[in-house]
């Protein structure tokens, strides 16, 4: 039934008839506007032939074979939109997404680029993991094909869009709830390189709830020194309205203050005259006259062009908006009621002499204390999840901040009482100070619960171990895991890490299965098309 509670349309054109379930939605949709309801009958399969025997295409059939070669997040985007380049609009559009399928646009990467396509969505910027890159293909393709029209959505497709409830509280990036930082610590030992903290949030109250393989989309703020700095180099008031909010609050609140986006060097252009100009002019078409493009953060690109003042409202409306920011969830509901985990590495680093450090990482680390509220929400895993049978085993890969889904994974196989077998390989720089959830871990191995334990440090020794040369090491019995029906997981890094983890299982099935490289290959194409080997990639 419709939302204006009119009758249900009967089945005008049969099931047997060679259409898709889409199609006959709209044949049952057209003949029903063209003749009273009660004078038509089932149309056989040749009367719905010859009536129409060109059937309009949906929204998304466009002839493409559905093969995504460029789904790879180690592809560099010139490589992606090469393999795209003989296909139709939409699918360049997904090309041009970092492949991730992290979630953090609120979607997977084709069906954010078919929401661009269709028009149900037009922010281009979605994408955090793609960055400016993405973002600047995604201007040029609207630019070159954007005025080919969508086809419009079948009836079936208008009706279910308006049937459909709003997203529930929580549930998505544009529907947050506020929930309360209840605890923090550090990880790693005082020698250590990096700052990671364990972070608990308190979900009570929220009507939040969560399967292990889930993330945690968080809404961070900018640093406030940071908001200063850039405030006092434009000569600005901090106070001044914009949008009927202070300055300094939408620069901390709504505002993006990472990479300098192409649109502020416009407006730079503007404001600047001679060399200047032009050097802000090239900036903002993506091109690097003095090779230092990919370092300009906002404070650093009004430094680079100091003098400029321009209008606060004019600013921000050159800035992108401050999107949400993805952690992948380290605890278990059913261990944990009320309450979500996360494992954070403190981003930071230095460029020419200024400290730099990740906006939201900064913000969990510093920026907020416990009992401090944020605006949160639970993003549903995209094919990252344990397996329906208890009994089924799993190796899982996480090195780093990469291990916080499987301390979820282990932690509901313990409340579960699962049978089945589990394998964790983890990794980071030193044994002494970097040893995440060490007596957790080595507790659920003395329970019986993680069935091996496999460890790989990359600074302990004259020669660097990773978590890939260790899983070399145990090829044979990781062979033999996979042959009884194991599912394999990996987390983490997804350029170098991930690439260089999914290599070495293709050579352990190569050399232990007996197999040329070419099978090897296929054979792990295989387990990832039984949604056997999953990966949350970052």
């Amino acid at each position: 039934m419709t939302v204006n509670a009119q009758p249900v349309l009967p089945m005008i054109v049969p099931e047997s008839a060679p259409f898709s379930e889409e199609q006959r939605a709209w044949l049952n949709g057209f003949f029903a506007g063209l003749v009273s309801l009660d004078q038509v009958t089932a149309l056989t399969q040749d009367q719905a032939k010859g009536l129409l025997p060109e059937m309009p295409k949906g929204p998304l059939d466009d002839g493409d074979d559905g093969e995504a070669p460029w789904h790879d997040q180690t592809m560099p985007i010139v490589e992606r939109m090469k393999l795209a380049e003989p296909r139709p609009f939409r699918r360049k559009l997904m090309a041009a997404m970092a492949q991730q399928d992290c979630g953090q646009c609120g979607y997977n990467c084709e069906d954010y680029s078919n929401a661009l396509f269709l028009k149900s969505e037009e922010r281009l910027n979605l994408c955090v993991p793609g960055g400016k890159e993405t973002n600047r293909m995604l201007k040029k393709l609207f630019e070159e094909f954007g005025d080919i029209a969508a086809p419009p959505a079948p009836a079936s497709a208008q009706t279910q869009q308006a049937e459909a409830p709003a997203s529930a509280p929580g549930r998505s990036r544009d529907n947050p709830v506020t929930a309360k930082l209840s605890a923090r610590y550090l990880l790693n030992g005082a020698k250590s390189e990096k700052r990671t903290h364990h972070i608990d949030f308190d979900l009570s109250g929220t009507g939040l709830d969560y399967v292990v393989g889930d993330s945690f989309g968080i809404f961070p703020e900018n640093h406030p020194g940071l908001v200063d700095a850039v405030i006092a180099l434009i000569g600005a008031r901090p106070d001044a309205k914009v949008g009927g909010k202070t300055f300094r609050e939408v620069l901390r609140k709504e505002v993006s203050l990472a990479p300098a986006p192409d649109s502020l060097f416009q407006l730079i252009s503007l404001l600047v005259g001679g060399e200047r100009r032009m050097k802000a002019k090239a900036l903002a078409a993506g091109e690097d006259p003095d090779g230092d493009a990919e370092t300009l953060d906002v404070l650093a690109a009004v430094k680079k062009f100091e003098g400029i003042h321009p209008d606060p409202e004019v600013f921000v409306e050159a800035l992108e908006s401050l999107q949400p920011r993805l952690y992948s969830i380290s605890s278990s509901p059913k261990a944990h009621k009320d309450k979500v985990s996360l494992t954070v590495d403190l981003v930071r680093y230095v460029i020419n002499g200024r400290e730099r450090r990740g906006v939201a990482s900064d913000f969990l680390a510093n920026g907020l204390e416990p009992g401090g509220a944020l605006k949160v929400y639970v993003q549903r895993a995209h094919n990252f999840e344990l397996p329906e049978n208890p009994e089924v085993p799993v190796i899982m890969v996480g090195p780093g901040t990469g291990v916080a889904p499987f301390r979820a994974f282990l932690q509901e196989r313990m409340a579960t009482k699962a049978k089945g077998r589990n394998w964790l390989f983890f990794g980071h720089q030193r044994s002494d100070c970097d040893y995440f959830y060490r007596d957790e871990f080595e507790g659920m191995q003395a329970a019986g619960l993680l069935t091996r334990l496999t460890l790989a440090w990359s600074r302990d020794g004259s020669e660097k171990i990773y978590v890939q040369d260790r899983m070399r090491e145990e090829g044979t019995e990781i062979f033999a895991w996979l042959e009884a029906g194991a599912h394999f997981y990996i987390c983490g890094d997804a350029k170098r890490m991930a690439k260089d983890v999914e290599g070495a299982l293709a050579e352990i099935v190569a050399t232990h299965g007996k197999r040329s490289a070419e099978d090897a290959v296929a054979y792990v194409n295989a387990l990832k098309k039984a949604k056997r080997y999953q990966a949350d990639v970052y």
